[in-house]
This record gives structure tokens, sequence and C-alpha cells, in this order.
């Protein structure tokens, strides 16, 4: 990941002329000197994050460790005075995800997470129609996620593979384009035969969203044959019409035009280009990240907001578990 975050702060001119790395920090300082050369910069390079913080007391730290090792990185830098900004997920817990919002809110400084989905010509092109009022008010939300994805490395150990590692992407993109909390959740995990997971490579789940909409999510790790974008397949209804989204370039969008026949005439309506180009991706959510802390507003995936996606995870694996439908509760 540190290779992706690196690439993107060099090939974004905004990104270039705003934000100078000093240092890098790896338990294993031949991966971060390795990194440093690929990238050609010139910087310290340690295995200790106290001391880095210590020696070169950074603006923001940029957290990119496995999920287990993220509550202590989040809050060392915290602690230290620096803005943080983490891959995801936030935590390995709600109650983790409480502890470092608390963390953020003590040291008066912001934890962001990487929620590159938001910073999608797709994702922000739904968003508008739907703030639009064309659909009129959302009833429901259908999301298809098949890949079959060989990542090799600590994903193929992890319990809760699909819903923690990757389910919340689409979640968080549901929040954001509807403007929808998530209320209670049933939800089914299982680990195919074939699966080269150790645990979890496939769910469905059903999502009572506000407002009494609802939300279908079927997905699967270890599906080959005939995968769907990474951003997922989405049919959006809403009480005067429904947009699909293939997840990648293709938006279409019907309303009803009539109130006679069995069933009612139908006509397209554009789905808004974007007002201006958009940063996209990585990208997009560390630039934005960099001027929420430069201007003192929140971040737009900051831990506060994200919390309600994290908690849609913890809640769908709650009841995977149980058996049952559960609230969905930060």
């Amino acid at each position: 990941m540190s290779d992706g975050w690196l690439t993107a702060l060099a090939a974004t001119p905004e990104l270039s002329e705003a934000v100078q790395v000093v240092g890098l920090v790896d338990l294993d300082r031949s991966v971060a000197e390795a990194r440093a050369a690929k990238h050609g910069l010139d910087v310290a390079i340690d295995t200790d994050l106290g001391a880095m913080l210590s020696r070169m007391k950074p603006d923001f730290v940029f957290d990119l460790v496995v999920p287990s090792a993220r509550s202590g990185v989040v809050k060392q830098a915290l602690a230290a005075g620096a803005h943080v900004l983490s891959e995801k997920p936030m935590a390995n817990s709600m109650a983790e995800a409480r502890d470092l919002i608390a963390a953020a809110e003590r040291a008066g400084r912001q934890h962001a997470v990487i929620q590159n989905r938001r910073f999608l010509p797709g994702i922000r092109r739904a968003q508008a129609l739907i703030n639009s009022g064309a659909l009129g008010e959302v009833t429901a939300v259908h999301v298809d996620f098949f890949i079959g994805a060989h990542f090799g490395g600590f994903r193929d150990e992890m319990e809760n593979v699909l819903l923690l590692d990757m389910a919340i992407h689409t979640f968080d993109a549901a929040r954001f384009v509807t403007g929808l909390d998530a209320m209670a959740v049933y939800c089914r995990e299982t680990n195919p035969k074939g699966s080269w997971y150790a645990h979890g490579a496939a769910a469905d789940a059903l999502f009572d969203l506000e407002g009494g909409a609802t939300m279908t999510y079927r997905g699967s790790w270890c599906a080959e044959g005939a995968n769907t974008s990474w951003e997922s397949t989405w049919r959006i209804i809403g009480t005067r019409g429904t947009l699909l989204w293939d997840g990648n370039d293709s938006l279409e969008a019907k309303v009803v035009t009539g109130d006679q026949g069995f069933m009612r005439p139908l006509s397209s309506v554009e789905v808004p280009p974007l007002p201006a180009p958009l940063v996209e991706g990585h990208a997009g959510v560390i630039l934005d990240f960099v001027n929420a802390v430069a201007s003192g507003r929140r971040a737009l995936t900051d831990g506060q907001d994200n919390i309600r996606s994290l908690a849609m995870v913890f809640a769908a694996i709650a009841s995977t578990k149980a058996g049952q439908r559960l609230p969905v509760t930060i």
C-alpha cells in the first residue's frame, strides 16, 4: 500500500506541492529503505515510530499498517501532535473505534480513514442524481460484488475477510450516495467450497436503512468466472424511478412519466456530469484530508463519520454469528 500512496503523492500536483514526505517507518528497515530508493526520497528511516515522531515532529502520519497494529500506531501519533490518515478498516472493534475517536478529540487532531470510493466519478454522479430528487425518495439499494481475488498475505488468514476488509467500501459508499445510515442488519456469512481464504470469503446482508429504506449486499471474494467491478454493481430504487450503475462508466436512470397503465411509461434522465475535474481514489482522500486540516474543517472521511460505516461491518459480523437480525449501533 505504501507504494500506491507514495505514487499518488508524487503524481498529483496538488499533493506534491502541499506534502513533503520527511520519514518512513517500518519494522523491517530494509523495506522502508527500498521504498525510499524506489521513489527517490532522501528521508529519515526508522524502525521505531516513537523515535521518528520525536525526531521529525511531522504534521501528519499516514498509517498503512496491518489492522491489528492500527490502534497503537494511531494513538501514538495523535499523542505526539500529528494528524493521522489511516488505511481501512478504522479499527478492529467498535470499542477500539470509539477509543480512537476519543483519542483524536483529546489531542485536538483529526483521524480520518481511506474510503477512496467516495472519490470516484460514478459515486459522485450517482449522489448528485439522488440529491436532485429525480428518483424521489430512496426506497431500496441493491449491490452485488463478485470477484475472485488471490492476494496472498494476511488477508488469506483473516477472519470475516470479505466483510471486514472489503465490504466496508460498499457500505460506506451506500451511506455516502444515499445519505442514509443503517439501523439494523441480518447477515449470513460463508466460506464456499474451493475458497482459498481461511474464513468468511462470502456474505449476504439485508440492512434496514433510515426512513424505511432497505439495502441488500451480495458479495464474494472467491467467485471466479464473471467478475463485477471492484466498485460493485448497483441498483438504486426511488419512489419515482431507478438508477443502474455498473461500477465503471455506465450510469442509466429512468423515471416514471405517467400515471396510467399496467406498466407506467418511463423516460431516461441524465445522470449529472461532474461539475469539475475530480482528484480520484487515494489521492482524492489524501488531498481532502490535507485541505481539511489546513482549513480547520473535518475531513470527508473523518473517524466520526467512518465509524457509522464500520458499525455496519461489525453488526453484520455479529448477526452472522448470532443467526438473527441485530441493530446497527455506534
